[in-house]
């Protein structure tokens, strides 16, 4: 019988290669909606500093989030056979999430990004090395919580719509990743059906649903219109807005304590605080108060995963919180 498990994230591990920028500059429309980041082409650009961060991820993230909030955590994910693998493999093992659905594959490369860190924003060029995904078997975990993959892991997803079908017990928590996106919903369509909850940013929900809709409580029915019980938007510094198809809450932002210094990560520390307040069966509303506080945290250093709350901590933070910092129906 398999190991009785709170949480198992499933999604791609990476490797994330910081350079911190000293000579560039931003663009944007007259809007703000679009902005590019610029440097001098056929040249030698000066950069700060860089930082090497291994096991790495949507998944790989959350999965580090839930074992720091208490969660009996695993990954399910792929490695290749190189010293980027046994250097993930070594974070996650101090991060206490077990690795008995890590996939290693003989004379395939470990997935290594680069992340071009300017002022307190960051643009990440990605690259997934192509596998053979398949799903072991991972027994009945309380959640599941997918997210980012490669774009060769579409037939993957049947093997995971099926299996929680298989297994009705199981709930899931979906936060999609680019190639998840660029799928598009009708060929997920029976992953979102079998969603709890879904997560994405306001620019995320306009193209999953292929609209320029800017209202948020008609993006956050769409979004449970493709089938999720539990749809969550969020709006960086503006807040977050989540709806049950009963309530919809707004969630302002928790004050950040400084100026952050690089937001790799935050969309993972809020969904994955989200998702283990629910696990640990608290309600909505208490899961929007864990959740910002694990993203304001992460935002203080460099990285998804150093800021990463335990519970003892975010449950301090909330003890500290302004009277104000509360869900508010809309």
């Amino acid at each position: 019988m398999a190991e009785k498990y709170d949480f198992i994230a499933i999604g791609d591990i990476v490797v994330d290669e910081f350079i911190r920028l000293k000579e560039a500059s931003v663009h944007c429309n007259i809007n703000h909606e679009s902005c590019e980041i610029c440097m001098r082409f056929a040249d030698k650009v000066p950069f700060e500093e860089a930082y090497f961060v291994p096991a790495v991820g949507n998944s790989p993230n959350a999965a580090v989030s839930a074992a720091r909030l208490g969660l009996k955590t695993a990954l399910v994910t792929n490695l290749g056979e190189d010293d980027y693998g046994r250097d993930c493999l070594a974070a996650l093992r101090a991060a206490g999430v077990a690795q008995k659905f890590v996939k290693i594959h003989p004379g395939c490369r470990t997935n290594h990004h680069y992340v071009l860190w300017y002022h307190d924003e960051r643009t990440i060029l990605i690259k997934h090395e192509v596998y053979a995904y398949a799903l072991p078997d991972i027994g009945e975990p309380s959640w599941i919580y997918l997210s980012s993959m490669g774009e060769t892991s579409l037939e993957f997803h049947s093997q995971i719509a099926k299996y929680l079908n298989d297994h009705p017990t199981i709930k899931m928590a979906f936060q999609p990743g680019t190639y998840q996106i660029r799928f598009g919903a009708d060929k997920l369509k029976d992953i979102y059906a079998r969603t709890e909850v879904v997560f994405c940013n306001k620019e995320e929900s306009q193209r999953i649903l292929k609209t320029e809709e800017e209202d948020v409580k008609k993006l956050l029915a769409g979004m449970r219109g493709l089938g999720p019980k539990i749809a969550v938007i969020t709006d960086g510094k503006a807040g977050a807005y989540v709806s049950d198809g009963k309530w919809t809450w707004f969630m302002p932002g928790y004050p950040d304590p400084k100026p952050p210094l690089e937001r790799t990560g935050a969309g993972d520390a809020f969904s994955s605080a989200f998702t283990a307040a629910l696990c640990l069966g608290l309600d909505i509303e208490t899961a929007l108060r864990w959740a910002p506080i694990n993203s304001m945290s992460v935002v203080q250093g460099v990285g998804a995963q150093a800021g990463l709350l335990t519970r003892e901590q975010l449950l301090d933070y909330l003890k500290n919180a302004p009277a104000d910092y509360a869900p508010k129906n809309i």
